[in-house]
This record gives C-alpha cells, sequence and structure tokens, in this order.
C-alpha cells in the first residue's frame, strides 16, 4: 500500500519525497482535482495526503471522494506554516465546556 501526497508547494513536496512519499505540486481547483484523479488512478494508492491550503481549492470535490471512495484515505495535513486556526476547534469546545485537555 502507497502513501502519495499533494501540496501547495514545492517545500513540503520535497520533504515528503525525502521520506519516501511521492507526490505532486498542485495550485487552483482544477491542478488539484486533476492531480486527485491521477492518484485515484494507482490502485496501490492506501492513503492521500493533501495540504490544507490545497484542500481549500477543492473541498466540494475532495468531499465527494471522501464519501465515494472506500480507498484512499484522504487526509488532511498543514504544510510549512502550521496548523489553521480551526483545526482544533473541537478540542477548544471540550475544553470549555468540560474544563479537559485533549
Amino acid at each position: 500500500m502507497k502513501m502519495y501526497v499533494i501540496s501547495d508547494n514545492v517545500d513540503t513536496q520535497k520533504g515528503m519525497r525525502l521520506a519516501g512519499i511521492a507526490g505532486c505540486v498542485a495550485h487552483g481547483r482544477e491542478e488539484v482535482t486533476a492531480a486527485i484523479d491521477a492518484a485515484l488512478q494507482d490502485p496501490d494508492l492506501a492513503i492521500l495526503l493533501i495540504t490544507q491550503k490545497a484542500q481549500k481549492d477543492a473541498p466540494e470535490y475532495i468531499s465527494q471522494i471522501k464519501l465515494s471512495h472506500a480507498l484512499p484515505l484522504i487526509v488532511s495535513i498543514p504544510d510549512r506554516h502550521g496548523l489553521d486556526k480551526d483545526q482544533n476547534a473541537i478540542a477548544d469546545y471540550i475544553r470549555e465546556a468540560v474544563g479537559i485537555k485533549l
């Protein structure tokens, strides 16, 4: 089973390549959807990593793929700039409501 990364920047893609994960750089909705379609052609692909910024270019398409395909598992990852602010929103709500830090 393979992993593949679709990144919005070269730095993240190169870093993943150093870890042994192939990938590509895509900007804009058309490039991101084309990269996803190309990745889905690989029957051995188990996990598709996509940077948060690239995911924002085609959120509806990615949601459709998640609902209609058992594999690959699509995982949003932070890029070199770190996490989006809303990434830990659920943990923040639990911390505020219950007082427990997750």
